[in-house]
């Protein structure tokens, strides 16, 4: 477990059989109180995928076990809208409305790995 009572998020079945990479995070105000707001889409899913309802409960942990950059975004604010850049010189979490990388230091660091 990496986030403390992480809550549970939606991601794509692309995402989740790691047929599709991470690409895109939206988040939505909770729909239950176990709802964190992230939606968690693959770089595969287009918009007739999306309309298809291939959405999937689960843990944001189990997500972040499948894309630890997700680890950084869990307590972002309601309404960022976001993307997984990958490039030759790394991994970055993008504003997709800006195309604003977000700062390391906005990001969220679990307990056991603060200083």
């Amino acid at each position: 477990m990496f986030i403390p009572n992480a809550g549970a998020c939606l991601a794509t079945t692309n995402v989740m059989s790691r047929k599709g990479l991470v690409r895109w995070m939206l988040r939505d105000p909770s729909q239950d109180p176990v709802d964190n707001g992230w939606r968690i889409m693959s770089h595969l899913d287009t918009a007739e995928y999306l309309a298809s309802k291939p959405w999937q409960i689960v843990d944001f942990n189990d997500v972040c076990m499948i894309e630890p950059a997700l680890i950084g975004i869990w307590d972002l604010a309601v309404g960022s809208d976001l993307q997984l850049v990958v490039d030759e010189t790394g991994k970055h979490i993008v504003d997709t409305p800006t195309g604003r990388e977000i700062p390391l230091e906005n990001m969220y660091v679990p307990p056991q790995f603060r200083a």
